[in-house]
């Protein structure tokens, strides 16, 4: 921590000083403080070292110029140029000159005006390279139509979106040409970075996960590198310039309505130049780009045919969408529960004080209760305050237990709840419900804490630990993590049963919980199987629980125990064994599946190391 505090006071100018007071004032200064120690935090790869171990080596750089393509398709790389200093903008051609695939061409717009010296930088790298096409526009026509007339000069078949002070890493289109070839998708994006205006740093990686609509709802998390077919851009109609500023997150919504065939390339091959007239280094700058994106955002919900209203939130350029009830259908509450009436109690208040949903049913089920408290207080809850108690009296096994409960429940959306939870959002089904009436969408966990504030589930990843865990586990409950993903709505591969709605047409789709997993990854599973059925898993951060965990069935500590639980990892190996050995499409292959938080994996030994005789 010391060491990052010295760094950031290093860089301390006039600017940064004025670009914190900005967010001092926005945020107030106990948020400001935990986003500030949150940047602070040591890193437990060093992402400049990381980086350049996966430059290419000669030899890599040799075999991608070498490679003989099938069908190379020309790509065609856009840019709109207004006034672009001329380092940059020579570092910024030069990088395109670098690619290891060279059926390309670079297509620059430029709205400068005569008086610009960016024409006569491009005619000296015209002169020898016939691949780079220059115009001077007319007038400049803003960053939609300017990014409009260089697409209009496109003869390729796919075009790359490029802005004027960035750079390509040297095998973007190269991997983007590979997927082109293997895939012909209508639209790529690719993992970025940032870099230093003087490229003396490479910093914040940007690892995405593969198509998210609901987080490209929160967030254009997609940004930089964007490929797309030139005759599904043309379209959509190119950009709009009514949403300048997120003029980028309108065009990808319209091309997601439009195509499902999305390819991500899990690689950093964009690199985002920040300087102080750049949106990357300085958000605060330009509040009409995140109305804009609001905007962009309702419009796409609305094409969508989904009514929804969409908010601000304290975080920049990210977003919050409110889907209304429709109607008031019967929602199911299952409970499984076993002695623990001081538990159970405590959780039935907090429904009964945070709900304010007027059509719902409780359903506890009962497994095996040994105290004769909590039968006498099953006599006082029965038939009243819309709870019924059912009886299962084999021995204990989740699935069974829910799978009975909801087959015992009256209501089309189900909610699994743990008796150890307590409610905390109120308005809490309503949330859910709105979310889980969409056409597509099968499941909608929460955000759950332990007690002492700390995240005990913020969704979960395939593969952490060898199978699949929970993310953000132990983080305060006042961060948002990585790109402030605990905090935003996202679909997910799974999400914990402890508090869970599902549709009650997924759930039957999915053909219930698997009774083979009597107690771990049940919920994984079944979240699996809901995805694989067609529909969405939704991470929904405003629905917000406390979780004393595990509390009624206690430690996995015994022989028995342990034997069923490594029985129920080979389960979930051997049925799931392509998203274990592919990665789960939600978390990036290049994080950590031994840490929770997002931390990049370490790399291997590479052959540069090896060939330097570092290794």
């Amino acid at each position: 921590m010391v060491k990052k505090i010295l760094h950031m006071l290093r860089r301390l100018t006039p600017y940064n000083i004025k670009k914190g007071l900005l967010y001092l004032k926005h945020y107030g200064p106990r948020e400001f403080w935990v986003r500030l120690t949150e940047r602070m935090e040591e890193q437990s790869v060093d992402y400049q070292k990381w980086y350049e171990d996966g430059l290419l080596t000669e030899e890599e750089r040799a075999a991608q110029k070498r490679r003989k393509w099938k069908n190379p398709v020309k790509i065609s790389v856009v840019v709109p140029a207004y006034r672009t200093p001329e380092e940059y903008l020579r570092q910024m051609i030069e990088s395109v000159q670098r690619q290891t695939y060279e059926n390309w061409e670079l297509c620059i717009a430029d709205g400068s005006g005569r008086e610009s010296a960016v024409e006569a930088v491009v005619r000296e790298y015209q002169e020898k390279d016939a691949r780079i096409r220059y115009r001077l526009l007319e007038k400049n026509d803003g960053i939609a139509g300017n990014t409009n007339a260089a697409i209009a000069m496109a003869e390729g078949e796919y075009v790359a979106l490029f802005d004027h002070d960035d750079l390509l890493a040297e095998d973007a289109l190269y991997e983007a040409a590979r997927v082109i070839e293997r895939e012909w998708p209508d639209l790529i994006y690719t993992d970025e970075d940032k870099v230093r205006a003087d490229l003396s740093e490479h910093f914040q990686p940007h690892f995405k996960p593969d198509f998210n609509p609901d987080l490209l709802c929160a967030n254009n998390y997609i940004c930089h590198l964007v490929i797309v077919r030139k005759r599904l851009a043309d379209e959509v109609g190119g950009f709009r310039a009514e949403f300048d500023g997120a003029q980028d997150h309108d065009f990808l919504l319209r091309i997601t309505e439009k195509t499902e065939k999305i390819a991500h390339i899990p690689k950093i091959l964009y690199h985002w130049r920040i300087h102080k007239a750049s949106t990357a280094d300085n958000p605060a700058s330009k509040m009409y780009a995140y109305d804009a994106g609001k905007r962009a955002v309702l419009g796409h919900l609305n094409r969508m045919g989904l009514e929804a209203e969409v908010e601000h939130t304290k975080d920049y350029g990210f977003y919050r969408v409110h889907y209304p009830v429709q109607g008031t259908p019967l929602v199911s509450i299952v409970i499984p529960n076993k002695d623990e009436k001081e538990t159970l109690e405590a959780c039935l208040t907090s429904i009964r004080e945070k709900t304010t949903y007027p059509n719902y049913e409780i359903v506890i089920v009962e497994n095996n209760s040994v105290s004769e408290e909590i039968f006498r207080y099953y006599q006082e809850i029965d038939g009243k305050n819309r709870i019924r108690v059912v009886y299962w009296k084999e021995a204990f096994n989740y699935s069974k237990i829910n799978n009975f409960g909801i087959s015992q429940a009256k209501g089309d959306y189900l909610i699994c709840l743990n008796n150890d939870i307590t409610v905390i959002t109120p308005g809490w089904i309503e949330e859910m419900l709105g979310y889980c009436q969409r056409p597509g969408t099968g499941i909608v966990g929460a955000r759950l804490y332990f007690p002492d504030d700390t995240i005990q589930h913020a969704g979960i990843a395939v593969g952490i630990g060898g199978c699949a865990g929970s993310l953000f586990v132990g983080m305060s409950r006042k961060r948002t993590g990585y790109m402030h993903k605990v905090a935003l709505v996202q679909d997910l591969s799974a999400v914990t049963a402890a508090c869970m709605m599902v549709k009650r047409e997924a759930f039957e789709a999915a053909g219930g919980f698997e009774e083979k997993l009597a107690v771990a990854f049940n919920d994984v599973d079944f979240c699996l199987k809901v995805r694989r059925a067609g529909y969405l898993v939704v991470y929904n951060p405003y629905v917000e629980m406390y979780h004393f965990e595990s509390k009624t069935r206690g430690p996995e500590d015994s022989p028995e125990k342990q034997r069923r639980f490594q029985s129920e990892i080979e389960y979930m190996r051997s049925n799931w064994l392509d998203i274990l050995k592919k990665g789960d499409p939600y978390y990036n292959r290049n994080l950590s599946l031994k840490a929770c938080d997002y931390s990049i994996k370490p790399r291997k030994e590479t052959k540069k190391r090896k060939a330097a005789g570092k290794g």
